[in-house]
């Protein structure tokens, strides 16, 4: 079945290459994927595949009923929005819409699902129900969470629910796993820091300098993951923005100043130690020099964690398609965010890497960055594993 299903979907690469760059060259941002959303449900239909719209906004459901007797369902999800970078690529396809492009292969994720559809939709010799779930707004708007907030498995029912993603420099043909937490807890924090500001020359010494309070600020957060967090979980804290005064007026020192990063970690007590540490930090060294704080975080994403039954057949479909050696199933955990973390809190599954390979310069570039291209030749690869999850699942013939 694997070889031939492969061989099937095949020769259909010339179609799903042209739909992949299409919506490369077209990008939307997490719940505005109108076109991409429309795309999607116009090929399911013309394919036999019954369709739901605007599940949580601009997601998709397509769903595949089996001929053979059957109730067991499973999920098969793949992300659509793209991101706010611009591109760099200089390819043909690149994206047409300045500011935006798919630097994390979410076009792609979604063109290997379109075709294991396809082949599913042609074949459908298996027990049980398909549900090929299109989720909108991966990064970072809240997608996940509002399929499920607008009754995705009560309204889509399944078992267990699956995800994959690419992986840039994980050669072509492999793919990696691993039970437990998978990818990281993912937060956006920031910070006020308030004064009465001054004069940095005539009268500093009247003015609470806030850059003080910042720098002891930043560098106390170091000691949460050394101190606080426990010697054997993985954390990271980091600064990604610094804000206040102004270059036209060197002279001022700010009343206002503002500091803002992100946060990781694998465990709920360690994102319970990193929000009450972080936050009595910013009060104490704002205390301290005469200040006040204003301090936030909101996690994006809750530590991913694979079930284990489910890992285990989503590690065998991919033997399967690859054989033992091109599959590594006690992967080291990364400490990306993914929000398919609250379909797995929400249903037993897993998530899958599969490799990308290399650029067509020979560089591997990463995801998020302006030169990143997904690659089109393991699009077959990543259908077939749909496919043989669906194999592994519901005993497809």
């Amino acid at each position: 079945m694997t070889q031939s299903a492969i061989d099937q979907i095949r020769t259909h690469q010339a179609e799903l290459t042209a739909i992949r760059r299409d919506i490369h060259a077209h990008p939307e941002m997490g719940m505005e994927e109108v076109r991409t959303a429309a795309l999607v449900a116009a090929k399911l239909r013309e394919w036999g595949i019954e369709v739901t719209e605007g599940v949580g906004k601009t997601g998709v459901v397509g769903t595949i009923r089996g001929k053979l007797p059957g109730q067991r369902a499973i999920g098969l999800r793949a992300d659509m929005d793209a991101l706010a970078i611009h591109e760099q690529t200089g390819l043909p396809h690149a994206s047409t819409h300045q500011g935006t492009m798919h630097a994390c292969g979410h076009d792609g994720h979604t063109t290997m699902l379109l075709g294991a559809a396809q082949y599913l939709a042609a074949n459908r010799n298996f027990s049980g129900t398909v549900q090929l779930i299109f989720q909108p707004a991966e990064e970072g708007r809240g997608g996940a969470s509002a399929m499920l907030k607008d009754g995705l498995f009560d309204r889509f029912p399944v078992d267990a629910v699956y995800g994959m993603h690419n992986i840039p420099g994980l050669p072509v043909g492999q793919f990696s796993i691993k039970t437990g937490p998978f990818l990281a807890g993912a937060s956006r924090w920031n910070v006020v820091f308030k004064g009465n500001g001054g004069h940095g020359g005539a009268a500093a010494h009247l003015a609470v300098d806030l850059s003080v309070v910042v720098s002891h600020y930043m560098l106390g957060l170091q000691t949460i993951v050394g101190r606080n967090v426990p010697s054997l979980e993985a954390a990271v804290i980091s600064v990604g923005h610094i804000g206040g005064g102004s270059p036209d007026a060197l002279n001022v020192m700010p009343a206002e100043l503002a500091i803002g990063g992100t946060a990781r970690c694998f465990s709920p007590a360690t994102q319970a130690i990193i929000d009450t540490r972080m936050a009595e930090l910013a009060h104490a060294m704002a205390a301290m020099h005469g200040a006040t704080a204003e301090f936030s975080i909101k996690w994006g994403t809750t530590p991913l964690i694979n079930h284990e039954d489910q890992t285990k057949v989503a590690a065998d479909a991919a033997r399967a398609l690859v054989g033992t050696d091109a599959v590594n199933d006690k992967a080291q955990a990364v400490t990306g965010g993914e929000d398919f973390c609250f379909m797995l809190e929400a249903k037993p599954g897993a998530f899958i890497f599969i490799g990308n390979g290399m650029g067509a310069d020979g560089k591997a570039h990463g995801l998020h960055t302006p030169k990143f291209d997904f690659n089109d030749d393991i699009i077959p690869l990543g259908a077939a594993w749909w496919v043989e999850m669906v194999h592994q699942e519901l005993s497809l013939a």
